[in-house]
């Protein structure tokens, strides 16, 4: 049997395909012939395929390192779903969790180990990676390498110790928007073709989309256009825009228009995300207003509508968040909304994101004060960090502060997450059997175990994600009460039980210096604020053009050229 029919036999068995799409199965022999590979895949190109197929014909783990926390496990837990042993390390998992994942990785008990690049840098982890057999190493998200792309991580630069420990490993890049000039920086700094004597790969699926047609409105009123809109066209929609708050807002004033709308952002309970995602996905909602946190993931082939309210920070971003329409290949629409103060809120953005570096350093000694740590400490240490309060006291605007903290993680001094981590994990202390013996139980409590017993076959095993929703309905308990119900078991210890995570967290990765002492090198502010300049430039080209085919732009924008206009976006047809 040839390795083309196992790809194929893997790829049915475990994710019930019946064949590749694309450029998958390039990809797919290049990783498995041991060539560095990169794979240039446009959003629902299939990425995951690329790297999943093949390590489960391989022998040894699969490190896969990716910057989103939440798409992460998302991936993890549908590959136990399937059957397949995944794990995911990230900041904010427990130093035991940690020591006791990668030993099951040493001793074969782990496929798929995700990871999040600041991990990359940890010395527990760079020392058990030398015990691990590893097949190949996956950099998902690849652009965030590049300083030329438009979500330059610095902790991605650690990628290149995983191949010195490794030694002729080979590495699979994947990523879904680059241009030219990122493409071959992602493939300088990954050091493609240096550790073995393999010919480098690299696979391109066409940015061309026949189907989806880009459109530019020009308008006073963005809701009564994007009602006209919606109304104008049948079927799923997706409405983007970057404020939480105007999430609720727009889907109440939809749905007061007699059109079912729910939205979404990366604040809300997982079994509330979960919920709305789902009646979206099955139709019982037509519209979703999100922000840029909803769409990872997710492949609703039959989205007709994609509007987007505000004008995003680059084209690179727009073009991931358009292109989840028309997966099915039917004719579907890209709509931007856009009026006269667009041009200058886009201006404004880079004096935004780039706070001056006294401000920086204010945030930072602030920072100490509030977690009441003294100079020389704090590395390592793990913070839950109330914003609200924090920008209370000190008299701050929410967006200049997470900027400042966001140039902080740039320059190495800090990890944060604003993200929180809504989700149950939940673990059996005791052996099966002793389960029997135990007689002092509640009735709620009882109740609780047996449905967790009926519902998750990995509890006597590992932590494991708990759908808070299902239990507390099968179980018969309201909103307060299964909190209360875990609790009491864990403190019977019965069960290791991890509660959610309301607030955003801050991980010192060094010992905190004195504020005058923090290096704000060029590379992580002067070199970023003048390409996020460059890209908001390329943004504001594309919304004032009104000669150019929107669909040439973008491809030329990728490195794509293109023979011709495509006859359907809003300027060929004016």
């Amino acid at each position: 049997m040839n390795d083309d029919n196992v790809y194929l036999r893997v790829l049915r068995q475990y994710f019930g395909y019946d064949s590749f799409r694309s450029i998958q199965l390039d990809i797919i022999r290049s990783i498995g012939g041991a060539h560095d590979t990169l794979g240039l895949m446009p959003t629902g190109g299939g990425k995951s395929i690329t790297f999943q197929v093949p390590a489960l014909t391989m022998d040894g783990v699969c490190i896969v390192v990716s910057p989103l926390v939440a798409l992460m496990k998302d991936q993890v837990q549908h590959l136990k779903e399937r059957g397949i042993k995944a794990e995911a390390i990230y900041t904010g998992v427990s130093r035991a969790d940690v020591q006791r994942i990668l030993d099951n990785a040493i001793f074969g008990a782990v496929k798929f180990l995700y990871v999040s690049p600041e991990r990359l840098s940890n010395q527990l982890f760079l020392a058990k990676l030398h015990y691990m057999k590893v097949c190949f190493v996956t950099v998902d998200e690849a652009h965030c390498i590049s300083q030329w792309g438009y979500d330059f991580r610095p902790s991605y630069l650690q990628i290149n110790r995983l191949r010195e420990i490794l030694g002729n490993v080979p590495v699979l890049a994947l990523t879904a928007t680059a241009t030219r000039q990122v493409a071959e920086d992602i493939q300088d700094k990954l050091e493609f073709g240096r550790h073995n004597d393999m010919v480098p790969q690299v696979f391109t699926m066409s940015f061309r989309r026949e189907n989806l047609s880009y459109v530019v409105r020009d308008t006073d009123d963005k809701f009564r256009e994007m009602m006209h809109i919606i109304s104008s066209v049948k079927g799923s929609v997706i409405v983007y825009t970057r404020n939480r708050e105007k999430t609720k807002e727009y889907a109440e004033k939809i749905n007061a228009e007699g059109v079912k709308a729910t939205f979404y952002h990366a604040g809300l309970d997982t079994s509330i995300k979960e919920q709305r995602q789902e009646h979206w996905q099955n139709d019982e909602v037509r519209v979703m207003v999100a922000t840029n946190a909803f769409g990872m993931g997710i492949d609703k082939p039959n989205v007709r509508l994609v509007i987007h309210v505000d004008c995003p920070d680059s084209l690179e971003a727009y073009f991931q968040e358009a292109g989840r329409a028309g997966r099915d290949g039917k004719r579907a629409y890209a709509v931007l909304l856009c009026n006269g103060s667009d041009v200058t809120t886009l201006s404004r953005r880079v004096t935004v994101a780039f706070p001056p570096k006294d401000y920086i350093r204010k945030v930072y000694d602030q920072l100490a004060y509030f977690f009441e740590l003294a100079v020389d400490s704090g590395e390592g240490l793990h913070y839950d960090f109330n914003e609200m309060e924090f920008c209370r006291r000190f008299k701050h605007y929410p967006a200049h502060l997470e900027s400042a903290l966001q140039i902080l993680q740039n320059a190495g001094y800090v990890d944060v997450d604003f993200e929180p981590e809504n989700r149950i994990r939940v673990m059996i202390t005791v052996m099966r059997e002793d389960l029997y013996d135990i007689h002092h139980l509640t009735k709620e409590e009882d109740s609780v175990l047996n449905v967790l017993l009926r519902h998750y076959g990995t509890l006597f095993a590992d932590l494991t994600y708990i759908d808070k929703g299902l239990v507390e309905r099968r179980a018969r308990l309201g909103d307060d009460e299964l909190h209360a119900v875990l609790k009491s078991l864990a403190q019977k210890r019965i069960i290791k039980y991890v509660p959610p995570r309301r607030l955003p967290s801050i991980t010192y990765l060094v010992q905190r210096v004195e504020s005058s002492r923090l290096r704000i090198t060029r590379s992580v502010y002067e070199t970023m604020q003048e390409r996020l300049g460059e890209r908001i430039s390329k943004v504001i080209a594309y919304i004032t053009n009104d000669n150019t085919c929107r669909e040439r732009m973008l491809m030329e924008y990728f490195g794509e050229k293109t023979e011709c206009d495509c006859g359907h976006c809003d300027v060929c047809l004016g």
